[in-house]
């Protein structure tokens, strides 16, 4: 089955990527996502996302697709909480005025069941989320990086802007303080928006 979606991605990158280093992109996505991974059932598919995801975020950064729209990219350790909240909230805000990636510096097998929970009391989709890898490419091609608490293993390329918030580990507070975070994390989702509508 890997082999058709290596074909699949070849003829979408022809001329800006062999064959042979998409394969390598998806066989890695795969490996990666499946050492986390709890339920292997639709592996093989968010493996294909993932590395599609990947693909265009190289493209882009080295300019082989063109960028029309602002690249933000969230980070917190397990990308199953914090950042998947961010992503959510700027994806409901902005809409396809903006390019929203999430990822962790150590992912965890699913979102966590309190990021569910918050999601699904402010109507944020979470049924296709998963936690993601950091890795180079994304942040290549990012032109925000948004980290909570995982600044030190995110590269930092010159040309971007980062910015490092402050928020609790969604897992290490009560409902109240959850809460409290999911909203500190709306607010400051709007602040960029807003900040990056007037660039």
């Amino acid at each position: 089955m890997l082999m058709r979606e290596v074909d699949h991605l070849a003829a979408r990158y022809r001329g800006i990527f062999a064959p042979e280093m998409i394969e390598r992109y998806l066989f890695e996505s795969y490996t990666t996502l499946g050492r986390s991974a709890r339920v292997r059932t639709y592996l093989a598919a968010t493996a294909m996302h993932f590395a599609a995801d990947r693909l265009r975020a190289l493209a882009q950064s080295m300019g082989e697709v063109p960028k029309n729209r602002p690249e933000v990219l969230f980070v917190c350790v397990e990308n199953a909480g914090r950042s998947q909240l961010a992503a959510a909230f700027l994806r409901k805000t902005a809409g396809a005025s903006v390019s929203v990636r999430s990822a962790g510096s150590t992912p965890a097998s699913e979102l966590h069941p309190v990021t569910l929970y918050l999601m699904q009391e402010r109507g944020l989709p979470a049924e296709s989320l998963y936690p993601k890898p950091l890795t180079d490419d994304v942040v290549r091609a990012a032109d925000v990086v948004v980290t909570m608490g995982c600044g030190d293993a995110c590269p930092i390329y010159p040309d971007k802007q980062y910015t490092d918030w402050q928020l609790p580990d969604l897992q290490s507070v009560d409902e109240a303080g959850a809460e409290a975070v999911a909203d500190d994390i709306e607010r400051r989702v709007a602040e960029l928006w807003e900040e990056l509508r007037k660039r």
